[in-house]
């Protein structure tokens, strides 16, 4: 049963509502997308989207003095952090699934780090392609999503939702002419290129497979690290350090 929250209780009362109780839990940026804006984003399994027409996308910042620690390449305080900030990410998921379902209307988590297809390294969605569909930012040179407040330093889960919602408007791209992630990434991966929105496809905008083979062969293997994890583009972007 829906509550009554009074005649005048509304898509954006109840958008508002829901962001609350994300910043109240832990987040540090919460948008909603319409998922109209992300036609043809593959999903897995196929059709996830089908029973939900709004995403609900949530960032948690991780601080800039701990990838201020990274050299070349990932350390165990940083791991620390990753994980730490992917487990209040799912928590804070799971609590908004769990209100928005008390309130009457289909709600489903997506953890926010979980790779299924280590082919094409995709989970079940692009958190970050909905991140910029929910007006936190846009989509780096790196394919991260760069934020005004924190530039890429968030991770992000999603909750996807049949509830009536009000979108948040797009952020136009503001890397410019900007190449510190190319100029720094150690796999020689990113291409530096520029576009409007975002690029057609991943490789496009990445040597993907250098990345990956990076990650996985060296970092990954590292004493104490055992994840496919990087930071070095992260650390190097201009955006959002002075606001860390």
């Amino acid at each position: 049963m829906v509550l009554d929250r009074g005649k005048d209780y509304d898509n954006v009362d109840r958008s508002m509502e829901i962001k609350q109780k994300a910043i109240e839990l832990g987040a540090n940026l919460v948008g909603i997308a319409d998922l109209n804006r992300v036609q043809g984003l593959p999903t897995l399994p196929d059709g996830l989207f089908d029973n939900y027409t709004h995403a609900i996308v949530i960032a948690v910042a991780v601080s800039r003095e701990v990838f201020d620690t990274i050299t070349d390449g990932p350390n165990p305080l940083y791991l620390h952090h990753y994980l730490a900030t992917n487990a209040l990410l799912d928590s804070i998921a799971l609590q908004l699934q769990n209100e928005i379902i008390r309130q009457g209307f289909r709600a489903l988590a997506i953890p926010a780090s979980q790779t299924l297809d280590k082919v094409n390294w995709m989970g079940h969605l692009s958190h970050k392609a909905l991140g910029k569909a929910a007006g936190l930012g846009w989509q780096g040179k790196s394919l991260l999503l760069v934020t005004p407040q924190y530039g890429p330093r968030v991770r992000l889960a999603t909750v996807l939702t049949n509830a009536p919602l009000e979108a948040d408007p797009l952020l136009a791209n503001r890397c410019g002419s900007c190449q510190r992630c190319q100029e720094a990434c150690p796999a020689g991966a990113i291409k530096g290129g520029v576009w409007e929105d975002h690029p057609q496809t991943r490789e496009e905008a990445l040597y993907f497979s250098r990345c990956v083979e990076k990650v996985n062969e060296d970092f990954a293997k590292r004493p104490e690290i055992g994840k496919p994890i990087c930071g070095i583009c992260i650390r190097v972007c201009p955006w959002g350090k002075k606001s860390l």
